[in-house]
């Protein structure tokens, strides 16, 4: 009976560790889709044309697995998805986006990552339950500093415009508030449903862009392997599969646990940098980054419903 239950255990064991090895694949993928983003930007598409190529492919996949049903349950939503659509969706990615083409995929990784804290600092405005712990206060301070020296060590060492680190912070703010809106619906319904709503919003918002700005990038480039690869890994792997996945390892290991593995897509995304586009830290731009983990990180701890 005893080396039954210790067999079980170490199945259960073995099983849990697979998922963390997933997440942290998962993790790997996310931190190199600003690389491969740049790489298509280096190659003359747009920041919103890389968006919906991306978004239609995760949005034609997705049905695969996606509940048949077409609407929400009510009007209000519906708009919720709307929102959803254009925070999480075309304003976020399509700002990001341009980010990456107007500064270091570095700064865009550490900076949008604070978006986390806008999310927390939405909360606390809106709900009065939240009780607010000195180590909240200081890992602000700390992110927001860590912000202003990735934007400074841009302009004045790399001489860098900061316009893109800004347009990153935007993005940034974009997330926040989805991950703020998306808890009203989180509980409500199917999270690949709300998903596919998300990204037939984000679609369908950008399209009105094309009014002011046509399609540029001939589609006949798009069989160029180099153009292919990148777009179907952005698509298909980083939207659609990773998704799948991440909501599989959520219900094995925790959604807190598993958010953990977050913080670690800036620092992946430095690697690929590094590795592909010869993109190189100096220490201001290190300590800037780290600021802004430790921030974060700290004020995801200071911050708690009562």
């Amino acid at each position: 009976m005893k080396n039954m239950t210790g067999g079980i255990l170490k199945g259960k064991t073995k099983s849990v560790l697979f998922y963390h090895i997933i997440a942290i694949t998962i993790i790997i993928i996310w931190g190199s889709t600003l690389v491969s983003t740049k790489v298509l930007m280096q190659d003359g598409m747009r920041a919103d044309e890389i968006f919906v190529l991306r978004f239609l492919l995760a949005y034609l996949a997705i049905w695969f697995i996606s509940p048949k049903k077409l609407w929400s349950d009510s009007l209000r939503d519906e708009a919720l998805m709307l929102l959803l659509g254009v925070t999480g969706g075309s304003l976020y990615f399509i700002t990001e986006n341009m980010a990456v083409g107007m500064t270091y995929v570095n700064n865009v990784s550490f900076i949008v990552s604070t978006s986390p804290l806008i999310t927390m600092l939405i909360a606390i405005f809106t709900y009065k339950g939240i009780k607010i712990r000195k180590i909240l206060f200081v890992g602000s301070l700390l992110a927001i500093i860590g912000v202003g020296i990735i934007i400074f060590n841009g302009q004045q060492v790399l001489h860098l415009s900061p316009t893109g680190d800004f347009v990153a912070l935007i993005a940034a703010a974009c997330f926040g508030v989805y991950c703020y809106f998306i808890k009203m619906v989180g509980d409500r319904y199917d999270a690949v449903f709300i998903t596919r709503k998300m990204f037939f919003y984000g679609l369908i918002t950008a399209l009105p862009l094309y009014l002011f700005d046509p399609w540029q990038f001939p589609l006949s480039h798009l069989l160029d392997m180099k153009i292919l690869f990148n777009l179907l890994f952005l698509g298909i792997v980083a939207s659609f599969a990773c998704f799948a996945l991440w909501n599989v390892t959520i219900t094995r290991i925790g959604a807190v646990t598993a958010s953990n593995y977050l913080y670690l897509i800036p620092l992946a995304t430095v690697l690929f940098s590094a590795i592909f586009l010869d993109e190189t830290m100096n220490l201001i731009a290190w300590v800037g980054c780290l600021l802004i983990m430790a921030g974060v990180w700290m004020a995801n701890i200071g911050c708690r419903d009562d």
